[in-house]
């Protein structure tokens, strides 16, 4: 059986403060070599050509080394750095250690890590990474300690993307890849995972290389995928909840059926175990969230509840940000706390123009999350 997880949020004072991460370990909250996974939100363009997130994991690395983990385990610890804090979105880390706990007969959170084996440019966004990543989404279940795949409420990947080199390097073995546009790789290769978590989860049956970004009502509810420059494989990072593995927290999941849906942001915290009134209100949380994590997409048609946007047709400023600034906004006014995980690029991760939405919560006597002004 795993061990019980302790979950903490920090803040991201600057581009390479990993101070929140120190205090947790200097406090005695978790131990620096049993830190398992860390998925945060950095303050850089959210491009190809975002160094924020390097910047970031090297700052985190370098704290759980000097504070006593071997430097060989924390090459191994999957870190997801989202990039791009648009809007009111707060840079922040989501820390997650194992510890020690009574067992529990309640469902409690649970966390399995996996890397696929190596992408090729050429498997980007199509059939052979689908499968390559739902095989290594499989590993992570039964790392979690998770058999049913309903127990599965969010799944964080980070995927490598393509970039001039790799490009070149598949041309120079005789191979073609999906796009040369760069930055559409990102979407490339978020789709591409998400249909592979889809197919691990029994969500959808095997889909054909043409309808990778092309059929949208084939989606994962619970994939939130990433991609950068800093590796060449699946880092897969599953979380769901299992009986026995006791602590306080607790996971659920819903979708946002467009960029405004609210709803469906409380019913992913609903479904984490708390109880709310039916017209809830940030107040309502009363420090037991720890954090929520969204994807986000611009709807393919230009429109939001009927009313058209510019998004798609903005030169000026890309789409990517102005949805994820506007979503988190929406989910700022829902938890009272600008801190929120909400990435862009939601090819096949929730319905179009939506998104999945995960909710993490403290049921313990003393919640430990955000208690906004």
């Amino acid at each position: 059986m795993p061990s019980a997880i302790e979950v903490r949020k920090v803040p991201i004072l600057s581009v390479t403060d990993a101070s929140g991460l120190e205090k947790l370990i200097d406090d005695g909250v978790l131990q620096a070599d049993r830190v398992i996974a860390i998925i945060g939100k950095t303050e850089g363009n959210g491009g190809v050509n975002d160094y924020t997130r390097i910047l970031a994991d090297r700052a985190f690395r370098e704290v759980l080394i000097a504070k006593g983990a071997p430097e060989a385990q924390v090459k191994e610890v999957p870190i997801v750095w989202s990039g791009g804090t648009d809007g009111v979105i707060s840079p922040h880390a989501t820390i997650f250690a194992t510890t020690d706990a009574e067992p529990s007969d309640e469902p409690r959170l649970t966390v399995g890590f996996a890397m696929s084996e190596v992408l090729q440019p050429e498997d980007i966004g199509r059939s052979g990474m689908v499968t390559k990543v739902a095989d290594a989404v499989k590993v992570a279940m039964e790392r979690a300690g998770i058999t049913d795949a309903s127990d599965v409420h969010y799944v964080q990947t980070k995927t490598p993307l393509l970039t001039l080199s790799t490009i070149e390097d598949a041309k120079s073995r005789g191979k073609d890849v999906f796009t040369e546009d760069t930055l559409y790789s990102m979407d490339v290769s978020n789709g591409g995972t998400a249909l592979g978590i889809a197919v691990a989860l029994g969500e959808i049956e095997m889909p054909s290389d043409e309808q990778v970004l092309k059929d949208r009502t084939l989606f994962s509810s619970v994939a939130s995928c990433s991609s950068g420059v800093e590796l060449d494989r699946a880092q897969v990072v599953v979380v769901g909840n299992a009986t026995g593995v006791g602590g306080r927290y607790r996971i659920g999941h819903s979708v946002m059926n467009d960029a405004l849906d609210a709803d469906g942001i409380w019913e992913a915290i609903r479904s984490a175990g708390l109880e709310l009134p039916e017209r809830p209100h940030s107040s309502d949380l009363q420090g037991r969230l720890v954090n929520v994590f969204l994807k986000c997409e611009a709807s393919q048609d230009g429109h939001v509840r009927g009313r058209r946007n510019a998004m798609l047709d903005d030169s000026d400023v890309h789409w990517h940000r102005q949805i994820k600034s506007a979503v988190g906004g929406v989910t700022a006014s829902v938890t009272g706390d600008p801190a929120c995980f909400v990435s862009v690029s939601a090819a096949h991760q929730g319905p179009d123009g939506g998104g999945p939405v995960a909710a993490i919560v403290d049921l313990g006597d003393q919640p430990t999350g955000y208690p906004a002004p």
